[in-house]
Formats: C-alpha cells, structure tokens, sequence
C-alpha cells in the first residue's frame, strides 16, 4: 500500500484541521443553546437536511449544472476569440478592453432581474448572466498570456518566415495556457453561484429556485444544505480545471518535480 509523502499530509492537514473546529465549535454553540435552532441549526441538522432532501437536490442541481456547462462554454469562446482579436488587431483592444472592464462594474444581482424581464423565466437569462460573468477572465487572462509570449521566440520564427497562425499555435497559445487556466479557475468558481443568484429571481427548477422555497418556509436546515451542495459543487468543478490543466500542461508537473 502506497503512503502518502509527508508533503501531500502537510497540504491538507492545516484547512482540514480548521474545518474541524470549525464544524466542533459551530455543534457546541448549538448544543448549549447559545443561538436558537431555527435561526442557526446545528451541523448534525444540516447533515440529515442534506441526506433526507437529497434525490430533490440532485434533481434541482442537474438543472444548475446544464445552465453552468452551457453558460461556460458559450463564455469560454467568447473570451478566446475576444483575446485573439485584442491580441492581433490593436485598435480594437484599445476600444473593446474598457468595454469588458466596464461589463465587470454591473453587480450581477443588478444585471439578473433585467434578463429575467428581457427574456423571460427559462434557461436562457441564467445562461446569459454566466457568460457575462465567464468570459472577462477568460478573456482578460488570455490577453496577458498572449502579450507576455517571448518576443525573441516571436522574431525568430517572423525571420525564418513563419506566419501569424504559426506564431500563434506555436508561441503565444502555448505561452497562455496557464494564465488560461488560472481564469477558468475564477470563472468557474463564479458561474454556479452566478446561475444561483438568476434562478433566485425567476425560474422552475434549480438550486437557487430550491433556496427561495425553503427560504419561505423558514427552513434554514435545507438552506445550509443547499449551500454545502453548491460549495461542493463548485469545488469539483474547479479539481476538474486542474486535472485538465496538468493534462494540457505536462511540462508543469515536470517543472515541479524537478
């Protein structure tokens, strides 16, 4: 049997052992009846929320992940092509780089109330509102990715007559990877709570139309639960970015074990 090396157990230890307390404190404040149930249940309530509302969740969080998947690919491509168009034609990232940055100043519970009027209470504002929120750090960390590629590499491969597709394949998209899946991290962490916060304001199913229910019946045992759900749901999509990031990107792994 393989153990774990003394680095991987140093990583872990300190958040889980934080959690812990956490979780031990929040139980014993409960128990002793320093805060009332209904207003802050107990990790053991949230717990048996969670198991006995379960088939209901995954339901509703089949719902939220269809609107995240579609929103992310859709704001996925719109960031790539956008920064392949600042990257090569300078006049637009002069005019359109102000634009982006000025979509992000808009809060998104600003902006979600105004999809849901505009086109109505299905799926489409939900996708909308994470491909608003999705491509600026796409797009923005591309860019930069795109910009910071080795400008003696770039002349090279101009001198032995290379063109802009080559340079592009070969120099800059390589040079951007990680600064790609370091925004796709932050997109990531932002598009199942984006799509939360528009089912919040209209819709039939979802993780946030499931919150507004239990919300109206006071029951903040399932509130937690639903929350807990979306943390984790968020969190495995974020592992999933970094499995493809070491996948697209082996050369790191060897850097690090070098």
């Amino acid at each position: 049997m393989k153990r774990k090396s003394p680095s991987t157990i140093s990583k872990y230890l300190p958040p889980v052992t934080a959690i812990v307390v956490l979780l031990a404190v929040w139980q014993g404040m409960c128990m002793a009846g320093l805060v009332p149930s209904f207003m802050l249940p107990s990790p053991v309530q949230v717990v048996q929320a969670l198991v006995r509302d379960f088939p209901l969740l995954l339901s509703h969080a089949g719902v939220t992940l269809l609107e995240t998947f579609i929103g992310m690919t859709i704001g996925i491509i719109v960031g790539f092509v956008l920064a392949v168009v600042m990257d090569h034609y300078r006049i637009l990232r002069k005019a359109l780089y102000p634009l982006i940055v000025l979509t992000q100043t808009i809060p998104t519970v600003a902006i979600a109330p105004l999809l849901v009027l505009w086109f109505g209470y299905e799926m489409l504002p939900k996708i909308i509102l994470i491909v608003l929120v999705v491509f600026f750090p796409v797009a923005v960390n591309l860019l930069e990715g795109y910009q910071s590629a080795d400008k003696d590499t770039i002349n090279l491969l101009r001198s032995m007559g290379a063109n802009d597709g080559q340079i592009f394949r070969y120099v800059k998209f390589p040079a951007a990877l990680g600064q790609f899946f370091a925004g796709l991290k932050i997109a990531v962490s932002y598009a199942v709570v984006s799509a939360v916060i528009a089912e919040w304001l209209g819709g039939f199913n979802g993780l946030g139309v499931y919150m507004t229910r239990v919300k109206k019946a006071y029951s903040f045992d399932k509130m937690f639960a639903v929350i807990i759900l979306i943390s984790a749901l968020s969190l495995v999509l974020m592992g999933i970015v970094k499995i493809l990031q070491k996948k697209f990107m082996p050369w790191e792994n060897l850097n690090k074990h070098s």
